[in-house]
């Protein structure tokens, strides 16, 4: 994947400064060809020679370098690479991103580049969490530039939380992702999965029994075809695949807000198994069991995330695809769903407990659309993802 493949590696100032030698080192064993750029602040956490001598190539740190600009220049080399990481992306150089600002030699290398860019953030968790961080991280996401990371995780200033830089083999298996070509490359595509959490008090909530696994499955095998995917998930069992822009909600309220702010998708998959109703009159505190009798618990209906979208008359994606979780006549109750929610297709299967399929590794689904049911035999849910992913690529020819 990655041979011959030719990457700018920009390193920026931070304590996870030291993985970008061992990113380097595992690219070139993959075949790349990696040009580094070395911040200022980047320069206190790793020297010069360390980056040059693993990467085989010249380094670059100055803006105004007459040499480097006599042969080369910063236009010309923001764009003969194939692919620019920044690794680590530390919170000012994504805010130099987000705010276009170009004064020094990394922030007018990613200003001026015409090809993709991979950040992998890296900061203290306060900084990641403060809504600047957060603003810019969106905008960035916004213009297309891709993230993997941040982990959770223990840190050099000893406070534990999301921040944490990605570890080597992400970065490398989100390069690969971000290099490969396929039918849906250039193609944008929402993905929903999990179930959702409606809270009864603080401690309880609703679910549905999902783990998360085919919502997953269908984001990592669109990636792999190419895809740039916008995975909005719900607590899942299962974790996001890497190389998805992924996006965390708890409640159906929130999944539908993520999704009505996400980018604009070719297609939409809506494999999330969203709880049908929530608590209207939610505890704020723990409910007690004090001997007075039953909480009286009142239900309102959570809005309808897949007709939404299918009925959207400006900005709704050329192919929607939603799921049918069913228990008993599963083609009749999933075609009347895709009539009544006015999506193109419905992915039905049945989900009594006897099958396993809730929660399990496989699935047997039927894809129903206007021209009818298909029905396709009961196999892992990679293979459901890879089989569905080949046919959203065809309907997005």
């Amino acid at each position: 994947m990655l041979a011959n493949k030719h990457i700018l590696l920009i390193v920026g100032g931070g304590i996870a400064a030291f993985k970008s030698l061992d990113l380097v080192r595992r690219l070139r064993e993959r075949g790349a060809r990696v040009t580094p750029v070395l911040t200022k602040a980047g320069a206190e956490f790793v020297t010069p020679l360390s980056l040059s001598a693993l990467s085989a190539s010249k380094l670059y740190q100055e803006l105004f370098d007459l040499n480097d600009e006599a042969e080369m220049g910063h236009i010309e080399l923001s764009r003969a690479a194939d692919l620019i990481v920044v690794a680590p992306a530390t919170a000012d150089l994504m805010a130099k991103m987000a705010g276009g600002l170009a004064n020094d030699l990394a922030s007018t290398l990613l200003l001026a580049t015409d090809k993709r860019v991979l950040i992998a953030p890296s900061m203290n968790v306060r900084m990641w969490e403060h809504p600047a961080t957060q603003r810019n991280l969106a905008t960035l996401q916004g213009d297309g530039i891709l993230v993997v990371g941040p982990n959770e995780g223990d840190m050099a200033c000893g406070e534990y939380g999301p921040g944490r830089m990605a570890e080597v083999p992400e970065i490398i298996a989100a390069i690969d992702i971000a290099l490969s070509d396929g039918p849906l490359k250039g193609r944008h595509v929402l993905v929903t999965s999990g179930p959702t959490h409606e809270p009864i008090d603080p401690v309880r909530y609703i679910a549905n029994r999902s783990s998360g696994a085919q919502g997953t499955a269908i984001a990592s095998a669109l990636l792999a075809l190419g895809a740039d995917v916008t995975f909005v998930t719900g607590p899942a069992d299962v974790p996001p695949p890497m190389g998805v822009t992924v996006v965390k909600v708890q409640t159906a309220k929130e999944m539908l807000d993520a999704v009505l702010n996400a980018p604009a998708a070719d297609a939409a998959i809506f494999a999330a198994a969203v709880a049908d109703w929530h608590v209207a009159n939610a505890a704020v505190s723990k409910i007690k069991k004090d001997g007075t009798g039953l909480p009286r618990l009142d239900f309102a209906q959570n809005p309808d995330i897949l007709a939404t979208v299918s009925q959207m008359t400006d900005g709704r994606p050329k192919l929607v695809v939603g799921f049918a979780a069913e228990t008993d006549d599963v083609i009749a109750n999933a075609t009347a769903k895709r009539l009544r929610k006015q999506c193109d297709w419905i992915v039905a299967n049945d989900v009594s407990p006897e099958t396993g399929i809730m929660g399990g590794t496989e699935n047997a689904v039927t894809l129903i659309s206007e021209h009818g049911a298909e029905s396709w035999p009961r196999i892992g849910k990679d293979a459901v993802a890879a089989k569905l992913a080949a046919r959203i690529a065809e309907a997005l020819v």
